[in-house]
């Protein structure tokens, strides 16, 4: 797979320098240098030490990627949100995981259909790359980097909080706030291996949040994290005293839904192969309309 850049800076630098510019980090100039990639400067190949001058284009060839063999596909479908060459991004439904559990009967999760729709399409690049994940039982948008190179531009944005998610949840009773944050330290359970809680020994977490409608029962809550903890939402909630309906980790079961009513229905990120802002959306799925219908609350 190739990138190719104008050099457009008025001082020459050697083509490594250059590449680190667009984004090309230390392992992807291995993998170009040692593992079956190469570089080029107007079309010829070079080193890293040759230097790009003011006009120049430059070009980092990377190899394909051939898939786990460890890793299962699995003929199941997949609703595809939004897809160029560098990111898919997919819509994912409660009840899938996103990335494969040990010991189970069928191998189905988002990773084992993608590499089904990778093979189905004859993509160079057949490593699963995941750079966000949503509960098994969470719906909404996860997206899955094409190749090493997107991938380490997803994590370097992801680790800079400059990822942006936005949830839609239902919570038991009355918020009284319309927008506020919760700040709170979250830290695994010392009585469970899954579960989470705040404690001041965790880590600093932040959500904030926007009250779109609310009754004595309920509230359905917009929400963006701030960073990026395991169950933040859910943990968040609970500590306040609003637990999500549904939730059988941190609340009970509900006759209103099957599963936590949490929704990940916004996200946007920065392509810097489009040079663009690439944001999509995903409707509310059914159940968690008719939740909010029992619920006598408006979706706005």
């Amino acid at each position: 797979m190739e990138f190719t850049w104008k050099y457009q800076h008025q001082v020459p630098r050697r083509l490594r320098s250059a590449l680190r510019m667009e984004g090309v980090t230390s392992s992807l100039l291995k993998v170009a240098i040692y593992h079956g990639g190469k570089m080029l400067i107007n079309g010829e190949e070079k080193w890293a030490v040759d230097m790009v001058h003011p006009g120049d284009t430059f070009t980092l060839v990377l190899p394909a990627e051939t898939g786990n063999e460890h890793v299962e596909a699995y003929p199941a479908p997949i609703r595809i949100v939004y897809e160029d060459r560098d990111f898919l991004v997919l819509n994912k439904p409660a009840g899938v995981a996103t990335v494969p559990a040990h010991h189970v009967a069928v191998p189905d999760s988002l990773v084992n259909r993608v590499k089904y729709y990778y093979q189905q399409q004859g993509y160079e690049n057949q490593v699963i790359h995941v750079a966000t994940r949503l509960d098994k039982d969470t719906s909404g948008l996860v997206i899955f980097p094409k190749h090493r190179f997107a991938h380490a531009v997803l994590d370097r944005q992801l680790k800079r909080h400059l990822v942006k998610k936005n949830y839609l949840a239902l919570v038991q009773g009355r918020l009284a706030a319309q927008h506020g944050y919760i700040d709170a330290p979250i830290m695994r359970d010392p009585e469970s291996f899954v579960q989470r809680m705040v404690g001041r020994a965790g880590k600093p977490s932040v959500t904030e949040y926007w009250t779109q409608d609310t009754n004595e029962q309920g509230s359905l809550v917009k929400i963006r994290l701030h960073t990026g903890r395991t169950h933040q939402i859910r943990v968040h909630f609970t500590y306040l005293g609003h637990p999500l309906f549904g939730d059988e980790m941190y609340n009970q079961p509900s006759a209103l839904i099957a599963r936590q009513a949490l929704h990940c229905y916004w996200l946007q990120f920065y392509s810097p192969f489009m040079q663009d802002y690439i944001t999509v959306t995903a409707p509310l799925p059914e159940d968690m309309r008719a939740a909010i219908t029992a619920l006598n609350l408006r979706e706005q």
